[in-house]
């Protein structure tokens, strides 16, 4: 079992090697939100995530035989490039098994820190068998992403400097994958502030906290894309829910299209570009499921920034159609000279910008006079999309999908 002991021992041991990130506070989102929020900067990090207190801990417990023969990892991403830069900074040999569809930029980033890249499978848990494999077989040390009480030592010196910077916070909101960051912080909380809450969030199509804990052990859960990736994993980690049993108030889902609300929202109006791991605990305040916490100081964990920039732009819409600032409609216009332009008319008095329109001719119908139009707009929000479908019937142009 993970103790307070463990993560203090932990913080000595990687002080120097780890970045001690701010916790500011956000008066936009406190604004939005309705609670004093927090934001725990670790997407600071040199690699852009919290792994990297893990995976340094984890790697100066090695025995001096150990280091000599090297270690290996098995990640998407955030972990693998964690113990690959820690691993190069300590004169450790590394070796990471990534899935095949893992980000170009991250099997990048970890060649250029060093490491000994291997693609293999189609998913987490087939680069993990692999790595396990090749582990055995070369003598390595295997180095887990979670399930691992060095690394969730290291995870929870986190929650160490959430409790020195914000000393009488209300609650603590961190994102759930295998369970080790939030074993590692809620274990600190309980410990030094008990009455502090603890709040796990997970993406819907990734919950393996919340069938552990309704099964009174981890299962294994099917997994969905989600935008979330660094939190899809289908089996919580066996040492972190010994821990979470005793140290989470409150576990929440959040589903794919508040998650890209909420990189939107962190985008404008914190200037800060987070994945959707990271941006999880924002999510949940977005998606309804922390109304609890309105009026409360909340430290929010957003603790990864690696996100994809070649999805970045499909996230940014995403985000945008569920504000309702990018809407798309279809209606029927006469075919003949001055229908669209009366159609534009509308639209521009409404106070809504164009962004795309398509003529529809093949499938408007039977009726040879007029054309189906399917329009993209950029507006305020929903009710200014509402505002907008009320002008166009007002003109005889009634919305048809």
């Amino acid at each position: 079992m993970l103790t307070l002991a463990d993560i203090v021992a932990a913080r000595a041991r990687i002080a120097g090697g780890i970045y001690v990130s701010p916790c500011v506070e956000s008066i936009p989102l406190s604004q939005l939100t309705g609670a004093q929020v927090y934001c725990k900067l670790d997407y600071l990090q040199r690699t852009g995530s919290f792994k990297e207190r893990g995976a340094r801990n984890a790697l100066l417990k090695l025995t001096p035989e150990e280091r000599r023969r090297g270690v290996i990892a098995a990640s998407a991403g955030n972990h693998a490039q964690g113990v690959a830069y820690h691993g190069n900074l300590l004169g450790i040999p590394v070796t990471v098994v990534m899935p095949q569809f893992a980000a170009l930029i991250k099997v990048t980033n970890c060649r250029q820190f060093g490491a000994e890249v291997v693609l293999h499978g189609a998913d987490l848990t087939a680069a993990r068998a692999h790595a396990e494999m090749l582990a055995a077989r070369d003598g390595l040390t295997f180095i887990h992403p979670y399930d691992n009480l060095d690394v969730m030592a290291g995870q929870g010196t986190m929650g160490l400097e959430i409790v020195e910077q914000i000393p009488d916070l209300d609650a603590v909101v961190v994102p759930v994958g295998g369970g080790g960051l939030l074993a590692g912080v809620g274990t600190v909380i309980k410990a030094m502030k008990p009455a502090v809450r603890v709040v796990g969030v997970e993406p819907e199509h990734a919950a393996c906290l919340t069938a552990a804990l309704a099964a009174g052990a981890p299962v294994t859960v099917p997994l969905a894309p989600t935008l979330a990736d660094g939190l899809a994993v289908a089996l919580l980690g066996t040492q972190p829910y010994a821990s979470l049993r005793g140290v989470v108030d409150e576990v929440v889902t959040v589903d794919e299209a508040t998650i890209a609300l909420a990189i939107l929202r962190l985008i404008e109006l914190e200037k800060s570009v987070v994945e959707g791991a990271g941006a999880a605990p924002l999510a949940a305040f977005l998606g309804g499921k922390l109304a609890s916490l309105r009026g409360k100081k909340v430290v929010l964990a957003l603790c990864g920034g690696n996100i994809d920039l070649t999805m970045l732009d499909r996230v940014i819409e995403v985000g945008l159609v569920a504000d309702g600032r990018l809407a798309r409609f279809a209606v029927s216009i006469v075919d003949r000279p001055g229908g669209l332009a009366r159609l534009a008319q509308v639209i521009a008095a409404a106070g809504a910008s164009v962004k795309e329109i398509v003529h529809d001719r093949a499938f408007a119908g039977p009726d040879l006079s007029a054309v189906r139009v399917v329009c993209v707009v950029e507006t305020t929000g929903h009710e200014h999309v509402r505002a907008l479908h009320a002008e166009l019937d007002k003109a005889g142009i009634g919305v048809v999908g």
